[in-house]
């Protein structure tokens, strides 16, 4: 080779090299998972605490829809927005669990809550532009608006608030730098804590005082034990609430969601949707739809959830593990293990390789004090619940 082919090599070389808005943390709940699959192929039984996915799968009106739309042999693009009839379905879902009418035509249809995000970001936010988020808080809310280019601005959140941001705590932020956008979950991922209707009302208004644009993950909804969920769309006209097919419905690998937006941003994230993804598949579109047939079905998997967090809230203190974080919904207990660690990363590496439950590490969702907590998703079959709560307690009792 010579000195110019040299010369070329590196230049091709360097022309691939990774861009720097794509040098975001990785998501550490998925290299977990990857871990626990490397050891199920040597031969262990993991129990899956780690990701937020339903041990169940879509209910059966979903699955039939979906076989009987594969039957017909022909499944092309929707419209942008979404099928008209989901978007109806959807409005609908609003009326009969908060009360609350809907226009079908202020409802968008996403690939997940992830496509979601992307476009409630894109289009609410420039770069450079300061995102409040809850800390602790779901990892891809930093990444995502870090890779956008904006500002993600954690609000540390604590106990005397239940864990959510307050509107003293949002102003004082704004007051240090002004923020653009103030995003909120109820339930919330990891913690599992709740807004009550009167919080949430009241961050929403000192937010649209502020000039703040108001976001509302509701991807847990009807996950609720400790009192019923509100959506921040029946508060008010100016918000973005993004929810999801996948916890509720068990539909995490249909890749499907919705954000229910003001009349003002509905052109716009049509023209960005139409040429990020043109649409979502038709057919987790007709399998959502019919969804909502098999609420019963759903209760039944929620039922569920509940036995796991009583076993686990009463069974683990026993074991060490007594301090949680108040799991009013959604289906995560969010541990302190600082008597037992003040890394948990390197917690979790140990509870995988020796007692075989993958968990996840705090500092995915926190990334200062996350080093003392852990997240416990409690999504699984009860039989394999029982037989976590065995192996937790041989390890943490040996140590």
């Amino acid at each position: 080779m010579t000195i110019n082919d040299n010369v070329m090599a590196a230049a091709g070389r360097s022309a691939c090299a990774p861009s720097r808005r794509s040098d975001v943390p990785a998501f550490i709940v998925m290299d977990v998972m990857a871990a626990a699959a490397r050891l199920e192929a040597s031969g262990a039984k993991v129990i899956h605490m780690e990701v937020g996915q339903p041990a169940a799968g879509a209910p059966a009106s979903a699955r039939r829809a979906a076989a009987a739309a594969l039957q017909g042999g022909y499944l092309g693009y929707t419209e942008s927005l979404g099928m008209p009839s989901l978007r109806a379905r959807i409005a609908r879902h609003y009326r009969e669990r908060h009360r609350f009418d809907l226009d079908p035509e202020r409802v968008i249809v996403t690939t997940g809550s992830s496509g979601a995000f992307i476009l409630a970001f894109l289009s609410m936010f420039e770069a450079g532009d300061r995102v409040a988020i809850a800390v602790p808080g779901y990892p891809p809310y930093r990444h995502i608006l870090a890779s956008l280019g904006c500002i993600p601005v954690g609000i540390e959140t604590r106990a005397a608030t239940r864990y959510a941001i307050t509107p003293e705590a949002l102003m004082a932020a704004h007051r240090e730098a002004p923020l653009k956008g103030v995003l909120v979950a109820s339930p919330a991922n990891p913690t599992g804590t709740m807004m009550g209707e009167g919080a949430l009302a009241a961050l929403i208004a000192t937010a649209t005082d502020a000039g703040i644009k108001f976001i509302s993950d509701e991807i847990y909804h009807g996950l609720d034990y400790a009192f019923p969920a509100q959506t921040a769309a029946a508060l008010s006209d100016d918000v973005v609430v993004i929810n999801s097919f996948s916890k509720y419905f068990c539909m995490t690998g249909w890749r499907i969601g919705w954000m229910v937006a003001p009349e003002a941003l509905v052109r716009p994230i049509e023209r960005l949707h139409q040429n990020l993804a043109i649409s979502v598949p038709t057919i987790s579109q007709i399998a959502a739809e019919a969804a909502f047939e098999g609420a019963d079905e759903m209760e039944l998997v929620k039922a569920g959830y509940a036995l796991n967090r009583r076993r686990l809230t009463e069974e683990l203190p026993g074991c060490g593990l007594d301090t949680f974080l108040p799991a009013d919904g959604a289906f995560y207990l969010y541990a302190d293990v600082s008597r037992f660690t003040n890394d948990s990363y390197e917690f979790a590496k140990r509870v995988l390789a020796e007692a075989h439950v993958a968990i996840t590490p705090g500092l995915d969702f926190d990334p200062v004090d996350g080093k003392k907590f852990v997240r416990l998703s409690y999504a699984g079959a009860p039989a394999d619940m029982e037989v976590a709560i065995t192996r937790l307690r041989d390890f943490l009792t040996r140590r």
